[in-house]
């Protein structure tokens, strides 16, 4: 199949070497880019201040995260496997993952950190999907946020993803969060090329990411099993 990747550009290259090895032309629309911050190495050192937990609910806060600071010891609950991954990769040791989204991280954390057995930090973006914090704070825990990066939405499809897309060049777009979904809707319907979804299938990783893919006439629109790049991958080759 032609298909299209909407990531931002590091999350994007290993699933397209991924892709193409099963057989796959692989094309890639970053809908966002990640610009981290520089200006917060004191910030993140007084909020972490009696920190026994890291929360990361995207990959880039990891590598946010791990660029500005060097402790790896402290317990990390990722909002996936993606997340988990990076976490591990980046030094941590004690890692637990939940199932995608920031409802199921937040009932990790109730099953498995004591409100008494210290503070959490989240290392997050700019821009949320859920307010991780207000959810856990309202059960009592001590969370402190630190925003360590921007995610920038992208202000137009390159010029030579719109003209395939435009001439029903592509058999799937793949989607991994609202935001991206909602940002390559928005840019398609802008350059007035939405009909070059009617031969095209959306997989979207949860069902909050098909309802906004939903809004361009897509010949499908298909959800994985489980919100995990692995069940996505299944989904496109099933």
């Amino acid at each position: 199949m032609r298909l299209l990747l909407t990531r931002p550009e590091a999350e994007s290259q290993s699933l397209r070497d991924r892709l193409q090895a099963l057989g796959h032309a692989v094309d890639a629309a970053p809908m966002l880019a990640i610009r981290q911050k520089h200006d917060t190495g004191d910030e993140l050192q007084a909020a972490l201040q009696g920190v026994t937990a890291l929360l990361f609910t995207s990959a880039n806060g990891v590598r946010a995260f791990a660029d500005a600071n060097p402790q790896r010891d402290l317990m990390v609950y990722a909002v996936g496997p993606a997340s988990a991954l990076a976490a591990q990769a980046a030094g941590f040791t004690r890692v637990e993952a939940a199932g995608g989204d920031v409802d199921l991280l937040a009932g990790l954390v109730r099953a498995r950190h004591s409100r008494g057995s210290g503070a959490l930090l989240h290392a997050a973006g700019s821009a949320r999907a859920g307010d991780l914090q207000a959810m856990l704070q309202q059960d009592g825990y001590d969370v402190r946020r630190v925003v360590l990066y921007d995610a920038e939405t992208a202000i137009q499809l390159p010029p030579a993803v719109a003209a395939r897309f435009a001439a029903k060049g592509y058999d799937g777009v793949l989607f991994f969060s609202p935001r991206t979904a909602a940002t390559f809707v928005s840019l398609v319907q802008a350059a007035g090329i939405a009909g070059g979804a009617a031969v095209a299938t959306a997989y979207c990783l949860s069902d909050n990411v098909a309802r906004e893919a939903a809004a361009l006439p897509w010949a499908a629109v298909k959800v994985a099993q489980s919100p995990g790049e692995a069940e996505l991958v299944a989904l496109l080759q099933s």
